[in-house]
């Protein structure tokens, strides 16, 4: 009985662990603003940009709300400034990013 209870309870451990371990959109999303973001813009709640005329992630709702991002980022990002790279997000891209985006507010 009790090898039973414990079988079962590992199997249900397993079939679960997955669930847990998979990173959320949050995370994902400040994974991707580490790799794509973080050489010129301040990407947490604390730190200056490394480029000074990058604003710090944080930031960007005070500026737009999060969600008014969404189209720029699918259609690609232009700026008044040469530093800032052209790029375009896939739509699960765009939806980590303005989760985590949305925990910085």
């Amino acid at each position: 009985m009790l090898q039973t209870a414990l079988r079962h309870g590992l199997i249900g451990l397993f079939l679960i662990t997955p669930v847990l371990a998979a990173p959320t959109a949050e995370q994902r999303g400040k994974a991707f603003a580490r790799a794509s973001c973080a050489r010129c813009h301040a990407i947490d709640r604390i730190s200056k940009s490394p480029l000074r005329i990058a604003p710090p992630l944080r930031t960007l709702h005070n500026r737009y709300p999060i969600e008014a991002l969404e189209e720029a980022l699918a259609e690609g990002i232009s700026t008044g400034h040469t530093n800032m790279p052209a790029f375009e997000l896939s739509p699960d891209q765009i939806h980590d990013l303005l989760s985590y985006l949305k925990t910085l507010e």
